[in-house]
């Protein structure tokens, strides 16, 4: 039977205008459940469609390398296909990873650690894992919440990485609320802010988002190159300012061990923005 609940959930009337993209991923979706692949007639037997409309598809992902075709002429799961899988690294491949390592940077530094994403709609960052300050006073804030790209450590450490025309698109479309009188509310001077970030490798906040908390991070990256997260502590600004050098320092320490274990080669520069 056709799968017409895979991907984003059930389809609507609307996507009949692009029944061949909804095509393109059933047989992808098809075929990574089938590891010893299907010939032509497999797939369309599975996907209730006709051979003649199936076999350019077919061609083309197998051109593209998104499938690879056997000797007996089954069709299964391409190189490029698993690379681009591979490329973007889910909120569980990270915290998988950062586990250890973030619960080790908060038995260093004493501080609560984060680890946040870009999330889906470009707006804001999420918290994926989070390992508690032993303190009675400390950061607050959960996994699943999302916090402002402009005002936190975490969303201009990403912000600062990602490709330039991703960037540009995302700065024109934040509204830059003010939450202290510490936040970057011009466009000019976060442009700034993220230059400096790139330059230095890791982001310093300093009551940006709530009076008397102060953050750092440093950016996350995968095995391309691109930016995957950030990894960054909060703490009181009393107790995280006097240090701010050496918790920087432990940071990207961090940052970098997470890089290396999502298949970041520390002689290969990031992803130029």
């Amino acid at each position: 039977m056709p799968n017409t609940e895979r991907g984003s959930g059930i389809r609507t009337s609307g996507d009949a205008g692009h029944r061949a993209a909804n095509r393109v991923v059933d047989i992808l979706e098809l075929l990574a459940a089938s590891p010893d692949g299907l010939a032509l007639r497999d797939v369309s037997a599975e996907l209730e469609a006709p051979k003649s409309s199936l076999l350019p598809l077919l061609r083309a992902l197998t051109a593209r390398g998104c499938l690879a075709q056997g000797r007996a002429g089954e069709y299964r799961l391409g190189r490029r296909a698993v690379d681009l899988g591979a490329a973007v690294p889910t909120a569980n491949a990270l915290m998988e990873a950062a586990r250890p390592a973030v619960v080790d940077l908060m038995r260093r530094t004493g501080e609560t650690v984060f680890l946040g994403t870009l999330s889906s709609d470009h707006t804001s960052i999420v918290f994926v894992d989070k390992v508690d300050s032993d303190h009675i006073i400390r950061y607050a804030g959960g996994v699943g919440d999302r916090r402002p790209l402009h005002a936190t450590a975490i969303g201009k450490a990403i912000l600062a990485f990602l490709p330039a025309r991703e960037r540009d698109g995302i700065l024109k479309s934040l509204s830059l609320s003010r939450h202290t009188d510490r936040t970057v509310t011009s466009l000019p001077a976060l442009r700034a802010s993220l230059e400096d970030v790139r330059k230095t490798g890791v982001c310093v906040t300093i009551e940006e988002l709530v009076p008397g908390a102060s953050g750092i991070a440093a950016p996350i990256f995968e095995r391309h190159g691109r930016v995957a997260g950030g990894c960054a502590i909060g703490g009181p600004t009393d107790r995280v300012r006097p240090r701010l050098r050496a918790l920087a320092a432990e940071v990207k320490a961090t940052a970098a061990i997470l890089s290396a274990r999502l298949g970041h080669r520390a002689d290969r520069k990031a992803a130029r923005p």
